[in-house]
């Protein structure tokens, strides 16, 4: 069945408050049930508390035995298993991705998601190429692919696939050590330098952003029916990082602005099968300041219900010139954010997925651990705010 385009109007978002002085004492009033409240003091009834139905996820370390009791250790028993064992010219393997869901369960975590095998590693390195080159006949068959994956995660009883539709990969110019958090190294993208090097296209040569929307739609009229047919959500992640204009050949789908290529997106199709995995540090990276403009984002994209995943990721800095830093030393504010998700009433995966680096032992694990306790304490301080 084909899908065809449906313009839909945009509906009027409502710029959420900064944060200040008085705001935070209020959060933290309501947050942590202070005895001498006005409520308290008065006997009046308080408010109904908003519900919070979103949960920590990861999508990290796969579904090894090693990996599933860290993350139970942790607190995480929602995940994104990556994706089962690919057959080559004919998609995943079911009972690889049944083991998968056992081995889940052995330990009380659900298997909520896979991801496609549409990744960020840009089109030289992905498995199936073709769907982003835009090239026919091959970009068809690697579609039927694509769609038995649909029916393998359903009988799975996996409800989310993430995917990417870039051609590029992730784009980064280098490093940035911090002395402040114990020489931690931050991933760091600066739009100035990188135009001073040396640019070279890829295999797919060059796109302006139309063919790249082209060759999206062209993947999601053949297998968004199929999501349809099989109930599972497809969650596009944005191309990371926004850019002022072609790089690399390659104009990428939601640039030069961010807001409006992901508005662009949103509203080539009218299910609730299309949205996105809502990487919130890869949006702030498009924008001017982070710390205000991602809240009229998740509105407007939360109340159309197409947010599927979250990626809870911060940086220092803004559109251009950025590092990737833990998620308390950012430009954002997460309990606002984890707050705002809760307002549209998101309900699935809150992730980290880039953490800093640093050369010791262990520490990616530690990283991620850390990203854990954070996302935790911020949901229960959320759910207990009034």
């Amino acid at each position: 069945m084909k899908h065809f385009l449906k313009d839909l109007h945009r509906r009027k978002f409502v710029k959420l408050f900064a944060s200040g002085t008085a705001g935070a004492f209020a959060a933290a009033s309501a947050a942590f049930g202070t005895e001498n409240s006005p409520e308290r003091r008065t006997g009046k009834a308080t408010a109904k508390k908003k519900e919070v139905l979103m949960k920590v996820g990861c999508q990290s370390g796969g579904t090894s035995e090693e990996n599933l009791a860290f993350k139970a250790r942790h607190g995480v028993f929602n995940m994104d298993g990556g994706m089962p064992k690919f057959i080559e010219g004919k998609g995943w393997d079911l009972e690889d991705s049944l083991r998968k869901r056992d081995a889940c369960e052995k330990y009380g975590i659900s298997l909520d998601a896979y991801h496609l095998p549409l990744s960020s590693a840009g089109i030289d390195r992905v498995i199936i190429p073709h769907i982003m080159m835009g090239k026919s006949p091959e970009r068809d068959h690697e579609i039927e692919m694509v769609q038995q994956m649909i029916e393998v995660a359903a009988k799975t009883g996996v409800k989310l696939l993430n995917y990417n539709t870039t051609i590029l990969p992730v784009l980064r110019t280098g490093r940035t050590i911090d002395p402040a958090r114990g020489n931690a190294s931050y991933s760091t993208w600066n739009y100035e330098e990188a135009l001073n090097r040396e640019q070279q296209l890829t295999k797919a040569g060059r796109a302006d952003a139309d063919e790249v929307f082209e060759r999206i739609t062209y993947l999601l009229d053949r297998i968004l029916p199929v999501a349809e047919e099989y109930q599972v959500k497809l969650g596009n992640h944005i191309a990371d990082p926004p850019v002022p204009d072609a790089y690399n050949g390659i104009m990428r789908w939601n640039s030069p602005e961010v807001f409006e290529g992901i508005k662009r997106f949103a509203q080539l199709y009218d299910s609730p099968y299309h949205g996105f995995n809502f990487c919130i540090g890869s949006i702030a990276e498009g924008l001017r300041d982070p710390k205000n403009e991602i809240f009229p984002i998740i509105d407007w994209v939360g109340k159309r219900k197409q947010i599927f995943n979250i990626h809870l990721r911060n940086i220092k800095g803004r559109y251009n010139n950025f590092q990737e830093v833990y998620p308390d030393n950012g430009e954002m504010n997460f309990f606002h954010v984890i707050r705002a998700l809760r307002d549209v009433e998101f309900d699935g995966m809150v992730m980290p997925d880039h953490v800093p680096q640093h050369d010791a032992e262990g520490a990616g694990l530690q990283a991620f651990a850390f990203a854990y306790g954070h996302i935790i304490g911020l949901l229960q301080a959320v759910k207990d705010e009034a």
